[in-house]
């Protein structure tokens, strides 16, 4: 009897524990969750120019956002523009505030094992930005100085992959964004500034004969968009659209009016 008891707990006892491991199964609704909600939310950093930020209207414009509205437009929906702490990104998304983050962002290991991302759809450099009558020429040229990045972003993460050059800098200033750190450099609060370079160009075409760069990069990356881990539908919807935008020409066309020429890679 008491054998015939044990074997039947036991066997209860594995029910319930195959039934709890099926019930942690999220089912992925991500893709009809924006259809019946009639929007696509993005997150992103408006002070991230060319790919999201805010013109002189105020209205947030850039690459990036010219392109979610085309997927968005694909996908039957609106887009929504929601602004974030880039620091808070990621508890943004996994908390369902935003469904994609999508401006400039940056594919890293560590991103891939909590996210699912889009195929890489842009290159990206993270380089450094000096005063054009800088008398710093080299990475080495650093040693002692001040530089500035933007807190959370992948180019903090290109520093600390190099440890010998983060030891040699007199101090590494973690700003909010890059147009505070841009101004930092412009007033001589800083030496330098490490950022990519899509929008190190922007401020060199801005500003003519106010910025250089220096002929050392830190880090070669690649531009993706960040989804919640669990949402391949959605993800799979959005690389569809953005495919198809590329067939079609209008992504190298929406390049083309941001960046002079097609600097995609979707294919």
């Amino acid at each position: 009897m008491k054998k015939s008891l044990a074997l039947l707990t036991a066997l209860v006892m594995a029910v319930g524990f195959t039934l709890t491991g099926c019930g942690d199964k999220k089912e992925d609704t991500s893709l009809a969750d924006v259809q019946t909600n009639g929007e696509l939310v993005m997150g992103l950093d408006d002070s991230f120019p060319p790919m999201g930020f805010r013109d002189e209207d105020q209205n947030i414009v850039g690459f990036d956002v010219d392109v979610a509205t085309a997927v968005a437009d694909k996908l039957g929906v609106e887009l929504k523009l929601q602004p974030i702490d880039w620091n808070s990104k990621e508890q943004e998304l996994s908390t369902g505030n935003v469904d994609c983050l999508w401006n400039g962002f940056t594919k890293t290991e560590q991103r891939e094992k909590e996210m699912n991302l889009s195929d890489p759809y842009m290159k990206n450099t993270q380089v450094v930005v000096v005063l054009a009558d800088s008398d710093i020429n080299s990475i080495a040229d650093l040693a002692g100085k001040v530089v500035d990045v933007q807190s959370g972003s992948s180019a903090e993460l290109a520093i600390d992959d190099m440890p010998d050059f983060k030891d040699s800098v007199k101090e590494l200033v973690t700003i909010s964004d890059n147009v505070k750190a841009m101004m930092d450099l412009g007033i001589a609060g800083a030496d330098a500034v490490v950022m990519d370079e899509v929008v190190a160009r922007y401020y060199m075409e801005k500003d003519p004969g106010t910025y250089r760069l220096l002929d050392e990069s830190l880090a070669d990356e690649e531009y993706v968009i960040g989804f919640e881990k669990n949402a391949q539908s959605l993800r799979d919807a959005v690389q569809k659209s953005l495919q198809e935008l590329a067939e079609e020409g209008t992504l190298a066309e929406i390049s083309t009016k941001w960046f002079g020429q097609d600097i995609t890679t979707v294919k």
